[in-house]
């Protein structure tokens, strides 16, 4: 399988000099199976650049997957360029959301509107689907296994498991390994911390053995405090569960926006010495806009 980084920056796009070394764009990854079969994890402000390179290879069938419906993870949609040709087939897959009571078709619905954007989901040339997906259920898409699972962030997010001819990724999106809400020595506490083991055990279960792990690694470790709640992890949490699961490669990912790309490296150096590999044949990298990984 093959990954490309379109997009690696959280929360708002953040374009400039600082970031031109790991990207401004908004999330979006690429995922090519051995066959050729085009997966999309995300479609933030990195789709965009994406779907001009798909011009060259007309009539695409892009199957994309949405983590969660927060701004930064699906702004870039009405950008997909080969919604606008006909004879494109957009697939997009994604969680029912139960405050609204609809499915990943609302992820379109609401952007298509003219109060935000000119062209109407009906003007559209492509044939667009919507697949609205269920926890642990898992769908084809050519050779190609996805299966999503629930991760933790503010609102429903999946995480996404994809295994194909014996190759295996695994995508977090937005997420914020579960902590007890109760202090110790409240009543509480001891019944919700079973809660949180049985979280963390699933989702490591989900990620195991696989190849690549790629990691909402929003904050340092210091900075964690001040940003407990808001649904993101950590270098040292990213670290600590590819350790866990025996992933092969770690991406770190989802960079704090206002983070230089010289800040970002220093971080990064910062939590490896924190966090010794020791003997795991673990490679830990920080994803960047425009790079590629093979397996």
């Amino acid at each position: 399988m093959k990954i490309r980084f379109w997009g690696v920056r959280g929360s708002i796009a953040s374009p400039g000099q600082a970031t031109v070394r790991y990207g401004g764009n908004t999330t979006c990854i690429e995922i090519r199976t051995d066959h050729n079969e085009l997966i999309i994890l995300d479609a933030g402000t990195g789709i965009f650049p994406l779907s001009q390179t798909l011009l060259t290879e007309l009539p695409v069938q892009a199957n994309v997957f949405i983590t969660h419906s927060h701004w930064d993870h699906i702004q870039g949609l009405p950008f997909f360029i080969p919604n606008f040709i006909p004879g494109n087939t957009l697939r997009l897959h994604g969680a029912f959301d139960p405050v609204s009571g609809k499915g990943v078709e609302q992820v379109m619905a609401v952007q298509l509107q003219y109060s935000y954007f000119p062209v109407r989901e009906a003007e559209m040339k492509a044939r667009i689907e919507y697949v609205t997906l269920s926890p642990e259920q898992s769908l084809q898409v050519g050779s190609a296994t996805i299966t999503p699972y629930l991760m933790n962030h503010p609102v429903i997010d999946f995480g996404y498991r994809i295994d194909c001819a014996g190759k295996s990724i695994f995508f977090t999106g937005d997420h914020e390994p579960p902590y007890n809400i109760y202090e110790p020595g409240d009543e509480a506490h001891g019944e919700y911390q079973g809660f949180v083991e049985e979280k963390l055990a699933a989702i490591h279960k989900a990620m195991q053995g696989v190849d690549v792990l790629i990691a909402d690694s929003s904050y340092t470790h210091a900075e964690y405090a001040a940003k407990k709640g808001w649904g993101h992890g950590t270098f040292d949490t990213s670290i600590q569960s590819a350790l866990k699961v025996g992933a092969k490669v770690l991406f770190c990912t989802h960079h704090e926006p206002t983070r230089s790309d010289d800040a970002l490296e220093a971080a990064f150096e910062a939590a490896l010495r924190t966090n010794p590999l020791g003997d795991a044949r673990l490679s830990v990298r920080l994803a960047r806009e425009g790079d590629t990984f093979e397996f």
